[in-house]
């Protein structure tokens, strides 16, 4: 025990000791670790006598020691955490924070914002009075970092420059993280290496699919500016600006991706498509490429096809039962005309593919005519129309009906001609699937006659319409209750409790402060009896059709969406935003 004791007092005599001990000053640490020769700090410390500049400073500039060597040191030696400064550490936005004249005058950069910390790094990280007045400036409060001189010199100009982002967000990108399938590129390789060698815009490129693909945005859209390049997705059916590229990238941008996707990239007066194959984090995603010349340049939009995101079965669509049920009923019939409505971009695409998944079979030849084929299904026969080669949906059409098809899909009905041979089809024993562009299910029968076709033959053939809407989520993380105003729920002609309270979203970090996040649709089912063939017959107007709709207990896509809204998934606003109502 006594020895056990002396030991003890041994220990904390030399812990004593050792914080009594003169701390060893910069240069002679690093004389001690050999780095530096006695000579060599001797020169220093008489250098710094006439600059005023600090040692290591010193030592840096006369070529003693190079920076990597030092910062452990000199942060040691303050007690500091210390960074070697590089693009991919810095966040573009965090960086801006600090207006440029006070950086420069603090000598300090932002580097990143977590929450309601600022990581700073700075030359004299030590100065408390510039800590203070960054914490007044940004609100926040400042982690230093030790960074030296020279490195905030170089980079800080670059920080606070248009295009700085580019680089910064690219710097640090997992280079496996996105890779291009030889099969859509294979014959341009060496045009890719020549465009991408000794520039970022490979990188650019990916970065944009990869955070598409992870974003869930369903378009890229890179358009051209006076001054730079805007990168926008589309996320939830709504474009958020994601990147702005610096105006001289745009033109190796835009032939990066065309060689991609097989286009000439000597041609910039024509439009052009073309398509790209990706896997993005092992899945596979499919990139529809179109660009569109325009006075500031060529703009390019890349529709995002990810299978993985999309479900092609009617029961997990969040359809309602009893719409669902009229639907499957739609769909059981032998022939007829069945279209599905909406503007672009509100889900026709997945319906039509989703009730081809439900009535497929070995027994049935089921053939689709589609401008372009955008996801491909097994036991379907699936045909590219294209205009621009005279292969259009109505020569296709007569095509198939000489294949013996029991079900064929038409991509969209866009003319008289392709009206006409779908209403034939229909009336000759197949059930034929296809898409308008109408307000509402009502509206897809006059549509029908405003493009020649005769009342009677619309009556005969028509079975059913689906009217869809893609509406976005209330975020769940930053929703919230409120009380809308009276106006807003009579122009919504909303009937229930008008003291009810609504939800929506006030923004935060999980939705990109737009307060939704993923989508559901609304849904209006209109289908066809004898009764309303007698008034399709009569040419009876739109109104008559909707009247005969909401007295034979339908409802419309504004009803639905209000239903949507009382049960806390959506907003009132952004039902007035998507659904028609008069």
């Amino acid at each position: 025990m006594t020895s056990l004791v002396h030991s003890e007092n041994r220990r904390a005599s030399a812990s004593v000791a050792q914080r009594n001990k003169p701390r060893q000053r910069l240069g002679e640490r690093l004389v001690s670790a050999g780095i530096l020769t006695s000579d060599e700090l001797e020169s220093a410390l008489q250098q710094q006598s006439v600059n005023g500049q600090r040692v290591g400073e010193t030592l840096v500039e006369l070529g003693f020691i190079e920076e990597e060597q030092l910062l452990p040191y000199l942060a040691e030696q303050l007690n500091i955490p210390h960074v070697t400064l590089r693009d991919g550490l810095i966040d573009p936005r965090s960086v801006l924070t600090i207006p440029r004249r006070k950086a420069e005058e603090f000598e300090a950069i932002v580097l990143f914002k977590v929450r309601d910390v600022l990581t700073v790094a700075m030359r004299n990280p030590q100065q408390l009075d510039y800590i203070d007045e960054i914490e007044r400036l940004t609100k926040c409060r400042v982690r230093p970092v030790l960074a030296m001189k020279s490195a905030i010199e170089q980079l800080l100009p670059r920080c606070y420059d248009e295009g700085f982002e580019v680089d910064a967000v690219t710097a640090d990108m997992d280079q496996e993280a996105i890779s291009v399938q030889d099969d859509a590129i294979h014959v341009q390789l060496q045009s890719v290496e020549s465009i991408g060698d000794g520039s970022p815009i490979v990188n650019l490129v990916n970065y944009m699919i990869l955070q598409a693909a992870r974003q869930g945005a369903s378009d890229i859209h890179i358009e051209p500016g006076a001054n730079q390049s805007t990168v926008r997705f589309r996320v939830d059916g709504m474009l958020r600006e994601v990147l702005r590229p610096r105006r001289e990238f745009h033109p190796a941008i835009v032939s990066r991706i065309k060689v991609m996707a097989k286009m000439d990239i000597a041609e910039h007066r024509m439009p052009q498509d073309g398509r790209i194959h990706v896997v993005v984090d092992r899945r596979d995603i499919d990139l529809r490429c179109s660009t569109l010349p325009t006075v500031q340049g060529e703009k390019v939009v890349l529709r995002v096809l990810d299978r993985s995101s999309v479900t092609f079965n009617l029961n997990e669509l969040g359809i309602p039962n009893n719409q669902l049920k009229s639907m499957k009923e739609i769909l059981a019939k032998p022939y007829g005309l069945a279209l599905v409505t909406g503007p672009t971009g509100s889900g026709k695409t997945t319906t039509l593919y989703s009730a081809i998944e439900l009535i497929k079979n070995v027994n049935r030849n089921i053939v689709t005519v589609e401008d372009p084929v955008e996801y491909q299904l097994s036991l379907i026969n699936q045909v590219h129309a294209n205009a621009g080669t005279s292969l259009s949906f109505a020569k296709v059409l007569r095509a198939i009906l000489r294949q013996d098809p029991d079900v064929i899909m038409i991509g969209e009905i866009r003319d008289g001609e392709t009206a006409e041979v779908a209403i034939q089809a229909a009336l000759t024993g197949h059930l034929v699937l296809s898409t308008l562009h109408t307000n509402d299910s009502a509206g897809a029968i006059t549509r029908l006659m405003d493009m020649g076709i005769a009342s009677y033959k619309t009556a005969a053939a028509f079975v059913g319409a689906i009217a869809q809407r893609l509406v976005r989520r209330v975020c769940q993380n930053c929703r919230t209750t409120y009380y809308p105003q009276a106006q807003m729920l009579e122009t919504l002609h909303y009937k229930g409790d008008k003291k009810q309270q609504f939800i929506r979203g006030e923004g935060c970090h999980e939705c990109y402060d737009t307060g939704f996040k993923g989508r559901i649709g609304i849904y209006e089912i209109l289908h066809a009896d004898n009764e309303l063939r007698e008034l399709i017959g009569a040419d009876a107007s739109v109104d008559k059709i909707r009247q005969w709709h909401r007295t034979h207990g339908g409802t419309s896509l504004l009803q639905e969406g209000l239903r949507l809204a009382q049960e806390g998934i959506t907003s009132l606003d952004e039902i007035m935003r998507v659904a028609y109502f008069e």
